[in-house]
């Protein structure tokens, strides 16, 4: 057996009936409600004037504090990118290149257009580093020496 419940128009009888009961008694449903809210039913109830702004004000960050300088060090990341960080924030503030694997042995690419970088280092950069392009890293030569040297060559302190 099927049984088809369908819509009707309108509310349903029992609706109408709970709605008539409520709003019969309204002023006894409130009272209840202040003595056990102890009043702040009907005062949160009650409307309120909307503040208004006497001028416009307009706040854009926080424009007491200055804007920090960035303090930036050179890092090597653990996946072998050659790069200057603040260290404040940790934000990377340039990228000087990668370490990659060439024949087993673990050299610095510089990051230039002709090594295949697509956002290659401004030129006078490139001419300051252009010597440490194509060193081989190892025991002789470590990746903390290699930042050192960078760091060196465009005055920025290697990340300790």
């Amino acid at each position: 057996m099927v049984e088809i419940f369908s819509k009707r128009d309108g509310p349903r009888r029992e609706d109408v009936q709970v709605k008539r009961l409520i709003e019969q008694n309204r002023g006894v449903i409130t009272k209840l409600a202040d003595q056990l809210s102890n009043g702040r039913y009907s005062e949160l109830r009650k409307p309120r004037p909307k503040p208004q702004a006497e001028g416009l004000i307009i706040h854009i960050g926080d424009s007491h504090k200055p804007e920090p300088h960035p303090e930036p060090r050179v890092r090597v990341t653990a996946n072998g990118r050659v790069v200057a960080v603040d260290i404040e924030s940790g934000r990377q503030l340039a990228h000087f290149g990668d370490i990659r694997d060439r024949k087993g042995t673990k050299v610095f690419i510089l990051a230039t257009s002709a090594n295949g970088f697509i956002a290659p280092l401004e030129d006078d950069l490139v001419r300051l580093l252009a010597d440490v392009d194509g060193v081989a890293i190892g025991s002789s030569y470590s990746n903390t020496e290699l930042a050192s040297d960078i760091g060196q060559r465009i005055d920025i302190l290697p990340e300790m």
